[in-house]
């Protein structure tokens, strides 16, 4: 077993999660301003990318220069993990690769204190990504228990590069946000990735 074998059942059985899905998770964001250079580069890529239509051309295209983005508004202060391992209990089937991890170290040659887990829904559907995700969420919980990193919430994205979908673990309960964004509203989702990691960094 491994993170994209779960449902959403399973993991509410197997680790006592509480799922809350009619919360609007983030109702004051402060939008973020774009950079031309981040505008200029989705306005050549995004076409690109729908008409490849591979998960490998939005990861590519529209994911990673957001994400790329985000770390430079917060001035490399965070890392960037993308395909990587995350084996955090085989046993309970917390292992597998990570589409994205976001750490809240600027160490970028080894994953140490993960805030935000990112996963690439499949065949453009938010619903299959759901579950993956907070499966990752979990695994990050209990990682940073182990290493004793004081990060209390966990947060998780599903995206097909033009929706975005937010969760929110915190103790025992997923919040599934009731809202999906939209890459017309950039300014809001970079807002609200940067909310949440400025929150862990007790700013």
């Amino acid at each position: 077993m491994a993170y994209s074998d779960f449902t959403l059942s399973k993991l509410k059985e197997g680790f006592q999660i509480v799922m809350e899905e009619k919360s609007n998770i983030f109702p004051n964001i402060r939008e973020e301003t774009i950079s031309d250079y981040l505008r200029d580069t989705l306005e050549e890529n995004i076409p690109l990318a729908l008409a490849i239509h591979t998960e490998k051309a939005r990861s590519e295209m529209i994911v990673t220069p957001i994400l790329i983005e985000l770390r430079k508004v917060l001035n490399r202060r965070i890392s960037l993990f993308s395909g990587v391992d995350f084996n955090v209990d085989k046993e309970k089937g917390l292992n597998g690769v990570c589409d994205y991890i976001i750490s809240l170290s600027d160490e970028q040659l080894y994953l140490n204190s993960p805030v935000i887990s990112i996963v690439e829904a499949k065949n453009d559907n938010i619903k299959s990504g759901l579950a993956q995700c907070a499966a990752e969420m979990v695994a990050a919980k209990i990682f940073n228990e182990q290493q004793s990193n004081p990060i209390r919430t966990i947060y998780g994205v599903v995206t097909t590069g033009s929706i975005w979908k937010f969760l929110k673990l915190d103790g025992p309960t997923l919040y599934i946000d009731i809202k999906e964004y939209y890459l017309e509203q950039l300014g809001k989702i970079m807002g609200i990735m940067l909310q949440a990691i400025s929150s862990e960094m007790g700013e």
